[in-house]
């Protein structure tokens, strides 16, 4: 037998195991009959017009980013402003603040000619003090008392309710998440329309029932309704739902109890989302003012929000003074959990 019927058999054999009988035609292209310079000129035009679209995919991406970083600064520069400019002009001395803004103020209601009036010139707003002066500071915070008290009274309220939220969040969330029979959607999308209610709906009925109890006039009419509220819930139990089952199924195969199976799994996996709904709390709390002017008919139990919103205009320096201390708790509770805030917010899908 000669070679080329051998190579011959050998190929059939090849294609019957492979169970191909029929030899695919070689199939040859337009490029492969082309010369090599033709070749050569083909693939340069392309890569040379691949390279122009990938060049304009860069400049339009550059340009997005940089408008987007644009507008990004605008925003981040409006909101700012505000805040440097009252820790500035907190060190102003009263006679450059009277300088500076006395006419708007003079032409609000109250004000020097006791009615409001329109600004006769445009005021001068002045970021830097020509003058330093801590004037005012020491005035708010050695001479002025109730404006301590103030302060404590917003820690009385706002710490209490940021813990008691949370404690009872966690559960009722936990609760939701491991509660699997048909009434639980029911439940839940009844704190789903709790939570769309605006605060001013549910704040009458607050009052009605404070009212019932005898707890007008104290702290526990403002701390229990907000103990119970029920966004924090919400967040929470979205944020549980997305932990898997099998850590669950594996701790109770190993003997774990409902309180393990809480304190040992799902706090520490929830441990962002419970940070962020402190700093968010906190900050919401701090600055409540619609509570307290209608529990609370003793001016000296109310908090340091409705202290500012008092203030004379007649001590414009110590009211900017009031301001940036005002400040200080929230911007330190931010920036001391930014991180577990910016990743809570993010794994919480809060908008």
């Amino acid at each position: 037998m000669d070679t080329r019927l051998r190579n011959e058999r050998r190929r059939q054999a090849s294609l019957a195991r492979r169970n191909v009988y029929i030899q695919t035609p070689e199939v040859k292209s337009f490029f492969n009959t082309l010369a090599p310079g033709q070749r050569q000129k083909i693939v340069s035009e392309a890569r040379s017009a691949n390279q122009m679209i990938l060049r304009r995919r860069n400049v339009r991406r550059r340009v997005l980013t940089a408008l987007g970083v644009g507008v990004i600064s605008v925003f981040a520069f409006l909101a700012l402003v505000p805040i440097f400019f009252t820790f500035l002009n907190s060190f102003m001395s009263s006679s450059e603040i009277t300088a500076n803004y006395g006419i708007v103020f003079s032409s609000l209601p109250g004000g020097s000619q006791g009615t409001a009036e329109f600004i006769q010139r445009m005021p001068q707003l002045q970021l830097i003090p020509q003058q330093v002066s801590i004037e005012q500071y020491k005035k708010l915070l050695f001479m002025t008392p109730s404006y301590l008290f103030r302060y404590w009274n917003s820690i009385i309220l706002t710490v209490p309710i940021v813990a008691g939220q949370l404690l009872v969040s966690l559960l009722a969330s936990y609760s939701f998440m491991r509660y699997r029979r048909r009434r639980r959607e029911v439940l839940f999308f009844l704190y789903i329309m709790l939570m769309l209610m605006p605060f001013q709906v549910t704040l009458v009925p607050n009052y009605l029932i404070s009212d019932k109890l005898g707890l007008i006039d104290s702290y526990s009419s403002i701390i229990l309704p907000g103990v119970f509220s029920t966004f924090s819930v919400y967040i929470l139990t979205k944020y549980m739902r997305r932990i898997p089952s099998a850590y669950i199924d594996a701790a109770k195969i190993d003997g774990a109890g409902e309180w393990q199976i809480f304190t040992k799994i799902v706090l520490p996996n929830c441990k962002s989302a419970v940070c962020a709904m402190a700093i968010l709390l906190f900050i919401d709390y701090w600055n409540m003012v619609e509570q307290p002017l209608i529990m609370l008919s003793n001016e000296e139990m109310r908090p340091l929000s409705v202290f500012l919103a008092q203030v004379n205009t007649d001590e414009t320096g110590m009211a900017f003074a009031a301001c940036a201390l005002y400040m200080v708790p929230p911007l330190l509770v931010f920036l001391r959990g930014e991180d577990y805030l910016v990743e809570g917010v993010s794994q919480a899908g809060i908008k």
